[in-house]
């Protein structure tokens, strides 16, 4: 997994990658990955002709054994797709479409991202114990992938937020000294002044701040530079 994921460009990539490896290697004719974001699901990778269909099928009936993996975190098992009586029309829309068996593994990514791997075959009972024991692994790297990506975009998410409250809190300090200089008073009494002004206006203290900068100046206070991590 390690030498994949430095191998390739992104997670979408990693996750192709893995898939078709374990269609090619068990005797799946076609995969797709579930993830669920916003509480909706999609398909991010897929390989064989019939995974989007039939991911989309269950999608747009809001059941199958796709979501149920998804939302129960329990592994659902289609052994033949003419003699299964769940989820509605989607058992003989698969049938319709060659698909006799299935097997969904819930993603144990462990972050707000819901998933599944759906692996599909035309073949009834086409998927044995060492198949199903080669799949797990494979549902297993591919949520610790999502889970790596998930953390980076968390990441990425807080150092936003972080440089917008060193921004805030530049402009706030240039404002409490501009106050200190105009009235000769305290950094708290000018702290305090600025707050007050906050409360009277119904507006955020930096917006107060960057009025009063704004007007001092004759233009908005320069933006601080983003953080950039050291070499």
């Amino acid at each position: 997994m390690i030498d994949w994921l430095t191998e390739t460009a992104s997670v979408r990539d990693f996750l192709q990658h893995l898939v078709d490896d374990a269609v090619g290697n068990s005797g799946a004719d076609g995969c797709g990955v579930t993830l669920q974001r916003r509480g909706r699901p999609l398909t991010v990778v897929s390989t064989g002709g019939v995974a989007d269909k039939l991911d989309e099928k269950q999608y747009g009936q809001d059941d199958g054994p796709c979501l149920q993996a998804l939302r129960t975190g329990l592994v659902v098992h289609v052994s033949d797709t003419l003699d299964e009586d769940r989820w509605g029309s989607y058992p003989s829309f698969a049938a319709d479409l060659g698909i006799r068996s299935s097997l969904s593994l819930p993603v144990p990514v462990g972050t707000h991202t819901a998933g599944a791997l759906n692996f599909y075959a035309a073949q009834p009972d086409a998927f044995t114990e060492s198949d199903r024991s080669t799949l797990a692994s494979c549902a297993a790297q591919a949520g610790g992938a999502i889970a790596l990506a998930q953390r980076l975009a968390d990441t990425e998410d807080f150092t936003r937020e972080l440089q917008s409250a060193l921004a805030s809190r530049r402009v706030i300090d240039q404002a409490i000294g501009s106050v200190m200089a105009q009235h000769q008073c305290t950094e708290e009494e000018a702290f305090d002044l600025l707050r007050r002004l906050s409360q009277e206006t119904n507006l955020k203290l930096r917006d107060v701040c960057t009025r009063l900068l704004t007007d001092l100046a004759g233009r908005p206070p320069a933006p601080r530079p983003p953080l950039r991590p050291r070499p």
